[in-house]
């Protein structure tokens, strides 16, 4: 799992790393053009638009119209003039001549009815071209070629007849005739030329706008509509239709847009705007050549990061599966020690309350079979240690029954109705006892704890057996404290019953029991010492086992049931006191211990 899940965090991170990186270049290298593109002509647009109400309000005046177009360049990068329906520039008096027409020599070739014309030279002439501007002088004499459409002359090419010769002259008209092309000549009256530092002279000195905006009016000439002409694009909008053309030179894209309006005289004009997209194109070109070097390093990077990411994610993950593991073998020994504040941190803590629920479950599962099993092996050992402890009374009880019954004798019947009463005596205290000890080793007792003095419970309990001390002749020394102790009264009363009547039974006639309680580290020690033979060292531990007697010293003709000891064990394990028994000096000692609340001595 650990292999496979890293793996796959790694696969996916680098895979959405990589696929964010191909989208971003394929958009800028791709779309971006486009949308750019797009973009620039939507801003286009709205821009002529508010150039139009502008150049509404100028009505007509030249110094504000030119000043409108050179703002306008100035603040958008964005070529401007006004055409009228024949495609000429309005307000280009500043750069033309002015013709004086000789009708007289071609009257054949047009009806064109003024004597004198204006020629724009924006067409013809470069502005800074001081060379072509030396011909153009008052009195040379010019030939003009052009076209003529609707009582309108369109010029379309100037010669200067000052070199020629006449008979030169008439071979180049004779070609032009042949053509079906207008050729007006005159002499040049008036010459206009911007000045360099003008608002108008910029206009004149785009090479570019210049050339589309002739190629604009032939084709407006010669078809008498931009829909018929090539490469360009109606577009529609809210005030009408719009014309868009795509025109590349030396690399650099130009956008050219042209939108009809009308003049107050109802006719129909142009406004002719031309921008570049140059900034786009080299952009799109340094990023293609970076993005070569961006991908390498932006690879580097998202292997290594997709890793530490990969194996950071996964850690938690590993953890909570190794954890799970042992948790599903039942070893809740491991915790997970994720202290994150995500959901993986909420898993794992959940993880571990479910450990540490489940364990203690189980241990209380356990605990619960283990007290099963050892109520089920008390059970056992009753019945076991009944019928051993049962055989010899119900022998000796039936021994005397079938002399009885034989009239064997008969002198001696209430001889043996006596033994048989002890027996029955002796029977039924072993089987309130066997019944006592079951109780306790069940493991489901219970002890209510009181506060009492133990002094004050020893003097009680030598008061009660004070006759069966004197019927040995028994002396008893008492070395008591005032000492108030914590448990279960009545249980802590059977116990000194026990060691008592167990130190009387087994010390010699006329012999000392001393019984003593000493404060030790707040708890109070019980000792009851009787004096006489010793318990061998390696039987003092077996003792406290259930109908245990030792060869010498415990006979069953003594008296007692053997369950005396194994009970008082079972009473001070529910106090979770201390006990024990070892030899003296000169005798046995039993002891155990109780917390004490109030220290004191009497």
């Amino acid at each position: 799992m650990k292999n496979g899940i890293v793996l796959k965090l790694f696969l996916f991170t680098t895979g959405l790393c990589m696929l964010i990186i191909a989208t971003i270049f394929i958009g800028q290298t791709v779309f971006f053009e486009r949308y750019y593109e797009s973009q620039k002509e939507a801003d286009l647009k709205e821009r002529i638009s508010a150039f139009h109400k502008r150049y509404v309000e100028a009505k007509g005046d030249f110094s504000k119209v030119r000043s409108l177009e050179q703002t306008f360049y100035r603040d958008y990068a964005i070529w401007i003039t006004t055409l009228d329906q024949q495609g000429n520039m309005k307000y280009a008096n500043d750069f033309s001549i002015e013709v004086e027409v000789h009708q007289e020599i071609f009257p054949k070739l047009t009806k064109y009815p003024q004597k004198i014309i204006r020629i724009p030279m924006y067409h013809f002439v470069n502005v800074d071209d001081e060379k072509n501007q030396s011909n153009l002088v008052v009195g040379n004499n010019i030939t003009i070629q052009g076209v003529e459409k609707e009582n309108i002359f369109t010029p379309s090419r100037l010669t200067s007849t000052k070199d020629m010769s006449n008979e030169q002259l008439e071979e180049k008209l004779d070609k032009l005739k042949q053509k079906k092309i207008i050729v007006l000549r005159g002499t040049i009256k008036e010459v206009h030329f911007p000045r360099s530092d003008s608002a108008a002279s910029f206009i004149y000195t785009n090479r570019i706008f210049l050339e589309r905006m002739k190629s604009f009016q032939s084709s407006l000439v010669a078809t008498g509509s931009l829909s018929d002409r090539d490469g360009y694009v109606v577009r529609n909008h809210g005030q009408g239709e719009y014309y868009v053309e795509n025109y590349g030179e030396s690399g650099v894209t130009y956008k050219v847009l042209t939108q009809p309006i009308l003049d107050p005289d109802g006719k129909t004009n142009y406004l002719f705007a031309v921008t570049s997209l140059q900034p786009v194109n080299e952009a799109v070109q340094m990023i293609k050549g970076y993005y070569v070097y961006l991908i390498i390093l932006v690879l580097v990077l998202t292997i290594l990061l997709s890793f530490y990411y990969s194996k950071q994610i996964a850690r938690p993950l590993l953890q909570i599966n190794k954890t799970t593991k042992k948790i599903a073998q039942l070893d809740f020994s491991e915790m997970i020690s994720v202290d994150s504040k995500d959901e993986i941190g909420d898993l794992s803590k959940n993880i571990n309350e479910l450990s540490s629920k489940l364990q203690s479950y189980i241990e209380k599962l356990q605990d619960d079979i283990e007290k099963e099993k050892q109520l089920e092996n008390t059970r056992k050992e009753f019945i076991a240690g009944v019928s051993h402890e049962l055989k010899t009374p119900l022998s000796i009880m039936k021994s005397c029954v079938s002399i009885l019954r034989d009239g064997v004798a008969t002198h001696k019947k209430d001889h043996y109705f006596n033994a048989m009463e002890k027996e029955v005596d002796k029977m039924d205290l072993l089987i309130v006892d066997m019944l006592e000890l079951a109780k306790f080793e069940s493991g489901t007792y219970k002890l209510d704890m009181q506060s009492f003095y133990i002094d004050e419970v020893i003097e009680q309990i030598s008061d009660q057996l004070i006759w069966r001390m004197e019927r040995k002749h028994l002396q008893i020394e008492k070395e008591l404290n005032h000492v108030k102790v914590t448990a279960n009264q009545n249980r802590i009363e059977q116990v000194l019953t026990n060691f008592i009547t167990n130190a009387i039974r087994y010390t010699p006639e006329g012999k000392r029991i001393v019984i003593s309680t000493t404060i030790e580290r707040g708890r109070v020690k019980i000792c009851v010492e009787n004096k006489g033979a010793h318990i061998p060292q390696t039987q003092l531990d077996k003792i406290w086992e259930r109908f245990y007697r030792t060869d010498a010293a415990r006979k069953r003709s003594t008296g007692g049931t053997g369950l005396g000891l194994s009970i008082s064990k079972k009473i001070l394990e529910l106090h979770d006191a201390s006990y024990g028994v070892q030899n003296t000096e000169d005798g046995v000692l039993f002891y155990f211990f109780l917390k004490t609340e109030v220290k004191g001595e009497r």
